[in-house]
């Protein structure tokens, strides 16, 4: 009896803290919307989008001119060029450069349109994939969700089966002390109780493990209290895909789902990356503008001054008088040009056209070309091969979805007749026209098939979830 009670208080105690969690309630749509903004293989699948958005800008934007300009200074020793004069000079000076340059591509064999359809069509498929991400995250979490719903309800059924087991004790002592039956019938009850509450305190654990695998699946802090909501769903309203044909499903599924439009986007993306490999064998023309200037410190402008001083040269004989003659005497001043004189004097300007003809490259064009060849042939071979997978999978799924019907519809009738089973036996037990051991059996025959009835309806609400899910149906209960 001590034991029977410590089994007892052990159910209580999970079981309340299984309860305390009721605060904060679950139900799937809530589930399946934390996951889908918290996922992490979903956030990586949203940077690699956002890398694919940035790709697409980056080539667009290479249609830009490129403008760039550059600026030097330094100091020269010994004999160079003067870059004013450019004349050879001796000493030391400093000098300043600056130049400007600005290209604009007018022709290179549409390779820079082909790559941003190429970029644009990659972008579509990664948004593709995210989108495929989120619907198997959807799905996912709507199993773990059905999984512990399923073990809640294993719980409910297991708890009154406990309730009858203590019920039918308590019943059977009575009659044991009032002699009608053997002191053996209230031993097999006790046995039947504990292992009653054995499958219960299973229930329970399983349970807890159930919801620890859905907070895994959720990125959700196992400390967080969680308690999920019991849907009610009618299986009988749910049984409509054995009308629909997994053909019909097949194409609703191919329209739509994002692993097919992903495959195809990336055949569309090797077409035009190979349509732009093929530019490369065209001549590419460009458009050039350059502008430049410098500055020395060596750079001088020379000019004549008189020092008021005169010096003769020679002698004029005039009217038979010899006379010397004088011219003035000057000296030579250097003075330094200025800087932004030098900037405005020396600057140049040259436009050009650029015209260059690949006559032979090591055949890198080539490589280039079937290299694309192949990653597209690569990609027309995945996308046949997703559209098989998700063939096989939809008629797979088709099929299990009829054969859950029927083992559903199968569970079902086993538990009403076990129901019925047991209901007569209690009644011939209470009239003691039965043993025990024929009550025990029609009890467990009757919890086998309640614990198999629930097993088949979620998994059958499971299994039409799935069909659902190619059908692009939203995942709810």
């Amino acid at each position: 009896m001590r034991s029977l009670k410590a089994v007892f208080a052990l159910i209580v105690l999970m079981h309340l803290r299984a309860g305390a969690q009721e605060g904060n309630v679950w139900s799937l749509q809530r589930c399946i919307q934390y996951a889908v903004d918290h996922n992490i293989s979903i956030k990586q699948d949203s940077l690699n989008a956002r890398l694919a958005r940035y790709t697409v800008q980056q080539s667009q934007l290479a249609q830009l001119p490129s403008v760039s300009a550059s600026g030097s200074y330094g100091r020269s020793f010994g004999r160079s060029i003067n870059p004013t004069t450019n004349q050879f000079v001796e000493g030391s000076y400093d000098f300043v450069s600056a130049s400007g340059n600005a290209n604009v591509n007018l022709f290179s064999g549409l390779q820079v349109r082909n790559g941003i359809a190429r970029n644009k069509y990659s972008l579509k498929a990664a948004m593709a994939d995210l989108e495929q991400l989120k619907d198997d995250v959807a799905l996912n979490v709507a199993n773990g969700f059905l999984v512990a719903v399923l073990a809640k309800e294993q719980i409910n059924i297991s708890r009154n089966q406990v309730g009858v087991s203590k019920a039918q004790l308590d019943q059977t002592r009575a009659f044991a002390q009032a002699g009608r039956v053997p002191e053996l019938n209230v031993a097999q009850l006790e046995s039947q109780l504990a292992t009653d509450s054995s499958n219960l305190i299973n229930s329970i654990a399983s349970y807890n493990a159930a919801i620890l695998d859905l907070k895994a699946l959720l990125n959700l802090e196992f400390s967080e209290p969680f308690e999920i909501q019991v849907p009610d769903v009618e299986v009988g309203d749910e049984i409509a895909v054995s009308a629909t044909q997994p053909w019909e499903v097949y194409e609703k599924a191919r329209g739509h789902f994002g692993s097919i439009k992903a495959s195809q986007y990336r055949v569309n993306a090797a077409e035009k990356n190979l349509a732009a490999a093929r530019g490369g064998i065209y001549p590419q023309l460009s458009l050039g503008y350059q502008l430049g200037t410098n500055y020395a410190t060596n750079y001088y402008t020379y000019a004549y001054a008189a020092t008021g001083q005169y010096q003769p040269i020679g002698l004029t004989d005039s009217l038979g008088n010899v006379l010397p003659v004088y011219q003035p005497v000057t000296r030579t001043v250097s003075t330094a040009v200025p800087f932004n004189s030098q900037f405005d004097n020396n600057l140049r300007h040259s436009v050009y056209l650029n015209l260059n003809v690949p006559l032979f490259n090591g055949w890198q064009v080539r490589y280039n070309i079937n290299q694309a060849k192949v990653n597209l042939q690569t990609q027309q071979l995945n996308e046949y091969n997703a559209a098989l997978t998700l063939k096989q999978n939809v008629y797979k799924a088709h099929n299990n979805a009829l054969n859950a019907i029927q083992k559903y519809n199968a569970a079902k009738r086993a538990n009403d007749a076990a129901a019925r089973a047991q209901d007569f036996a209690k009644k011939r037990y209470d009239l003691g026209l039965t043993s025990t051991i024929d009550l025990l059996v029609t009890q467990t025959t009757q919890f086998n098939a309640a614990s198999n009835l629930v097993i088949a309806k979620y998994d059958l609400i499971f299994k039409l979830k799935v069909i659902d899910y190619y059908l692009g149906k939203e995942i709810k209960l």
